[in-house]
């Protein structure tokens, strides 16, 4: 497994950086404890181009697709976006709150973006997603795992159901959970420096 480090200022040495504007600060003392898994593809179903790293830094052109107007105006960004090619870039720091969930609420705490991590994964609800892009997930998720005391992992479709519906029916969490067990399996380090990470119990 690729092994990765989020370094002291929360961001990723194996990323391409791109800054978005859309975060703030964590309240003070909060553990970052939630991973929250996305899925993106703008326009809808088109991989690869330029348009979601453009919404994620406040640089869309609204009039590049018919379907961007519904997004004039949204200020928000993940921490991470793993593109179908397993090309991983970070926006915002992981030390930051980043814009990622919205309205959300996880074991009774609402507000999830001030205590979890987002990832979005490039795809949509009506396709299966990439191996190589599982594969840098997990790799992504051991470094986030060592850095910080991630718990629990879940959709975004987990934290604000009836309000959205991703990673989708087609992200494998089964393959995600039995991935992140063998990534544990061969680097006992991890086991030792990280807490269990729980996973949807439908995985």
């Amino acid at each position: 497994m690729q092994a990765w480090k989020i370094d002291e200022s929360g961001w990723c040495d194996g990323a391409v950086r791109y800054d978005s504007p859309y975060y703030d600060a964590r309240p003070e003392g909060m553990e970052i404890d939630l991973l929250v898994i996305h899925n993106i593809s703008l326009p809808g179903g088109h991989f690869g181009g330029p348009h979601v790293s453009d919404l994620f830094t406040g640089r869309l052109d609204y009039n590049a697709d018919p379907s961007f107007a519904d997004l004039r105006g949204l200020q928000v960004s993940a921490h991470f976006l793993v593109r179908r090619d397993g090309a991983l870039v970070q926006y915002v720091s992981t030390d930051q709150r980043a814009w990622h969930a919205g309205t959300s609420t996880f074991e009774g705490r609402p507000q999830c973006n001030a205590y979890s991590i987002g990832i979005e994964m490039e795809g949509s609800d009506f396709q299966p997603f990439q191996p190589e892009q599982y594969r840098v997930l997990v790799a992504l998720t051991a470094a986030l795992a060592q850095r910080y005391g991630l718990a629990q992992v879940r959709g975004h479709e987990h934290i604000a159901p009836g309000r959205k519906t991703d990673p989708g029916p087609f992200f494998d969490w089964a393959l995600y959970q039995e991935s992140w067990r063998q990534a544990l399996r061969g680097q006992p380090a991890l086991v030792l420096t990280t807490r269990a990470l729980g996973f949807p119990s439908s995985a």
